[in-house]
């Protein structure tokens, strides 16, 4: 089972929740994966909320406080990353 979760296509998944929900954009996500949400002005701190509950209620897992972190939160890259650890457990 981990490997179809691990295969799942994560990545566009955030890109389309990041240009319907913060770039009100029906065009897409066109910044690279590595981009800083942060310092791109893309998410801000209270975005940073509504991308937890958007994990937590796309990929069934519990982001825990000290998970909130940059590491974790600051690109798609860097959330595909952590959604993909929390998956396996």
């Amino acid at each position: 089972m981990a490997d179809n979760v691990l295969e799942m296509p994560i990545e566009p998944q955030i890109r389309r929740y990041l240009a319907e929900n913060f770039l009100f954009s029906d065009n897409g996500y066109e910044l690279e994966d590595e981009a800083s949400f942060l310092e791109e002005g893309i998410v801000d701190s209270t975005g940073v909320l509504e991308l937890v509950m958007f994990v937590e209620e796309t990929f069934g897992i519990t982001v825990q406080d000290e998970e909130i972190v940059p590491q974790n939160f600051d690109s798609v890259s860097q959330l595909a990353a952590y959604i993909r650890r929390k998956l396996a457990g």
